[in-house]
């Protein structure tokens, strides 16, 4: 419906909506949407590792024994199984525990508390620490943040990536700004994969910090919705080749891979930055769960073995978010009242509300029983200007109660955006 329906017209449709939501509220529903969970069908695709094939092996390929201490940087055949899809060689890959996210927060801690190469001081020691924020992002990259105190400096995504001008600019003048958060393939939540040029200008862009950082948190390398296997430039090639080689930390892990709580974590970077990193991380650890890392390696076996395996959970993932876009499509096409992007990869999809309305919109689908992400959730201190942006998680339900929750949320959205064309 054109925004521009007349008054009459716009009054009977928010009568409808308020009769459907009603009705909505009646069914007694009981929906979680709110994050990226792989589903309990997604996490009984990595049964296998329940035992390590052959009768308790435990020995690595060069010999390690994975029951003992030591092996900081993990085990060479993890590494070797993940470097090509996170871009990393080999050498300057280390394997973790199952969260990247530990990885980030650790790199953060550490460059607050020891100096980083090419820094002049520990950045606790400096009066002002800023990142930048491309946003819609990810809103565990804000709360570590927020966590240290680290001011956030939001910039606009566009079909590319960041704005790059912005990013530009902001780098070259202000040296307090340390680092930027990057989901460069199919963002969290937008779904948006970095450019050639993108990436290219990270690589190359002046900063006035001389120990500036780009997060780059890699998380849906491998996490295809679609036949095409988008792949994105190599950003720790390209710092290199600029002469900027310290500037990406790499993160990524098997986490929505093979199983959430019990996964492998990667950290990749410069030669200088991995002794940083290991250093700093062998005052806190002896070395990782080398036997998760070995009944993975085994598991997976090759690149090859992880893109099939994905293909198996894109089986599982591609209908849910079909559903959703072709419900959206025939509850919302033509309203005026909601865009929402189509991602090739990843967990999400962002649903856009006309601005004013995304708190209202979560607030009426939670009194019905469907919980979604906070509106704001995906903006630095939760605050979305526009309060129009809200992120939907399609991966956990079983697909029938999902089409029932995504129906439910278009009512939603009618109720409170024709109210507010009602109210003018």
């Amino acid at each position: 419906m054109p925004v521009g329906t007349n008054a009459e017209t716009i009054s009977t449709l928010v009568e409808t909506a308020r009769r459907d939501y009603r009705e909505l509220v009646d069914a007694g529903l009981s929906f979680d949407l709110t994050r990226g969970k792989p589903s309990p069908e997604q996490l009984d695709l990595a049964a296998g590792l329940q035992e390590l094939p052959g009768a308790g092996r435990h020995t690595a390929a060069n010999g390690t024994d994975c029951r003992n201490y030591g092996g900081l940087q993990g085990l060479p055949e993890m590494r070797a199984l993940f470097a090509d899809f996170l871009q990393v060689p080999v050498e300057q890959l280390l394997a973790a525990g199952n969260s990247s996210l530990e990885l980030m927060h650790d790199c953060l801690v550490h460059a607050l508390l020891s100096v980083l190469p090419g820094a002049e001081s520990r950045w606790a020691d400096q009066e002002r620490i800023a990142f930048l924020c491309p946003v819609p992002g990810y809103d565990r990259h804000f709360a570590l943040c927020a966590r240290f105190g680290i001011e956030m400096i939001p910039v606009p995504m566009t079909a590319d990536g960041p704005d790059m001008s912005e990013v530009e600019r902001l780098v070259g003048e202000d040296p307090a700004i340390k680092g930027i958060w990057c989901v460069p393939k199919y963002s969290n939540p937008d779904g948006t994969c970095y450019s050639d040029e993108t990436v290219r200008r990270l690589a190359e862009m002046s900063t006035a910090a001389p120990d500036f950082r780009i997060f780059w948190d890699n998380a849906y390398a491998v996490h295809h919705l679609t036949d095409e296997r988008v792949e994105i430039a190599d950003l720790l090639g390209a710092c290199a080749e600029a002469g900027n080689p310290d500037r990406a930390f790499v993160f990524g892990s098997t986490s929505k891979i093979t199983w959430a709580g019990a996964g492998v974590a990667f950290f990749g970077s410069s030669p200088a930055n991995l002794d940083w990193l290991l250093a700093n991380n062998s005052k806190r650890s002896i070395g990782p769960d080398k036997v998760n890392q070995l009944r993975h390696a085994l598991f997976l076996k090759d690149a090859d073995g992880v893109r099939a395996h994905m293909d198996r959970h894109r089986a599982l993932l591609q209908p849910k978010f079909e559903a959703v876009l072709g419900i959206f499509d025939e509850e919302l096409g033509g309203t005026g009242l909601a865009e929402w992007t189509s991602p090739k990869g990843g967990y999400f999809i962002t649903l856009r509300v006309p601005d004013g309305c995304a708190k209202e919109v979560v607030r009426l689908a939670g009194e019905a029983g469907i919980a979604l992400t906070p509106a704001g959730a995906t903006h630095p201190h939760g605050v979305d200007p526009d309060d129009a942006v809200i992120r939907i998680a399609p991966s956990f339900p079983g697909l029938q109660e999902l089409a029932q929750a995504i129906r439910g949320l278009t009512t939603c959205v009618r109720l409170a955006g024709y109210e507010k064309r009602l109210a003018g």
